[in-house]
């Protein structure tokens, strides 16, 4: 089966067990890497750049490098090729994962149980809960809602597209690196430089996608690209600032501002501020529903443009190879018309001599 059919067939039935089960209950392959990942630190950790791209080129690479053999393993046989890449689609997007959390935490605040909802929303994002009100936490679930539908769903059904199951298993190591020793803590300013670098440099297609999607999907296109153009740069992460902007200008709140990681307070550009309101507790459930629709038509998208990339890769190889025959029928032709033409001349020859004989004959 070809290449762009294991694709659709298993990042659809992935996604679809993704939206059905949530994520694998016990073993999931990105805790199991996470363990790995940190015992790969233990031993490596040295407060040098390139002590951290060392461990990314492990980690990340190991991980890729497996499933590119895994994949090359089973490549003569469809159903196991379409069977890994559900595995591999299942195990790495988390969308119903990221929704249930969200919603979790939005029926906390709805129950005005705002400890509850903080002791709740480090499970969703790192940011410090214990100085946070009620507003505050919606507002950074909303937040957390819209980059996670990129980093979480959009990013590896991209790389998925683009590179099948080494790309969803090499995209997921990169994303989950990056959160783990990407940030500026005193321990991972430097170490964590090239995980933080590399997820800028992939997640950079699936963020732009997130965003071009919250647009279509969110019922306000004109104020998501308004926001989208008027206020992504002022985000400091390259991805993140127009995933964010867009789900802002699409949903019409006001994201961004201040906020703590790890007792590092930072001060934030106000995103879509001229024209959105302040977060408010349903509006979590509204983010939620933008994802869930941005990731179904990431997969369509994602799905679609393997297929129309395998079509075109098959219609040019198909020409080259018209051309080859036409060449090799016209050389044919050409070797045929001169053997003709040599026979001509020797049966002329011939019968000239016949002549020549038959006259001194006479």
């Amino acid at each position: 089966m070809r290449a762009d059919r294991v694709f659709a067939y298993g990042a659809t039935a992935g996604l679809i067990g993704d939206l059905l089960l949530g994520d694998p209950r016990r073993g999931h392959p990105v805790a199991a890497f996470g363990r790995a990942a940190a015992a790969v630190e233990r031993r490596l950790w040295r407060d040098h750049r390139g002590w951290g791209a060392l461990h990314t080129l492990v980690c990340a690479g190991g991980a890729a490098g497996g499933a590119a053999l895994l994949s090359r393993a089973v490549r003569r046989h469809p159903a196991a090729s379409i069977a890994l890449t559900v595995a591999a689609t299942w195990s790495v997007v988390g969308g119903t994962s990221l929704g249930r959390e969200a919603r979790a935490i939005g029926g906390a605040l709805e129950a005005r149980d705002v400890a509850l909802a903080r002791e709740r929303l480090p499970h969703l994002c790192g940011r410090d809960p214990h100085s946070l009100d009620g507003p505050q936490i919606a507002r950074a679930v909303v937040e957390s809602v819209a980059e996670n539908t990129s980093d979480a769903v959009v990013g590896a059904l991209v790389w998925g597209a683009l590179a099948g199951v080494p790309g969803l298993v090499g995209f997921r190591a990169v994303n989950t690196l990056d959160a783990m020793v990407g940030h500026r803590s005193l321990r991972h300013r430097r170490y964590g430089w090239a995980s933080a670098r590399l997820d800028d440099l992939v997640g950079w297609p699936g963020a732009r996608l997130t965003a071009l999607l919250a647009v279509a999907a969110g019922g306000r296109p004109r104020d998501a690209v308004r926001a989208w153009r008027a206020d992504a740069t002022k985000h400091p992460s390259p991805n993140a600032g127009p995933v964010e902007a867009s789900f802002a200008g699409a949903l019409g709140v006001r994201l961004g501002g201040t906020l703590a990681y790890g007792g590092r307070v930072e001060h934030r550009p106000v995103l879509n501020g001229a024209d959105g309101r302040a977060v408010e507790t349903a509006d979590i459930e509204r983010a939620v529903r933008l994802s869930r629709r941005v990731g179904l038509l990431a997969l369509g998208v994602c799905v679609a443009g393997r297929l129309g990339a395998g079509l075109v890769v098959r219609r040019v190889a198909g020409e080259r190879l018209a051309g080859a025959s036409s060449a090799v029928a016209s050389a044919a032709g050409t070797g045929s018309a001169v053997a003709s033409a040599a026979g001509a001349r020797a049966a002329r020859l011939a019968f000239t001599g016949r002549l020549i004989a038959g006259r001194r004959r006479t």
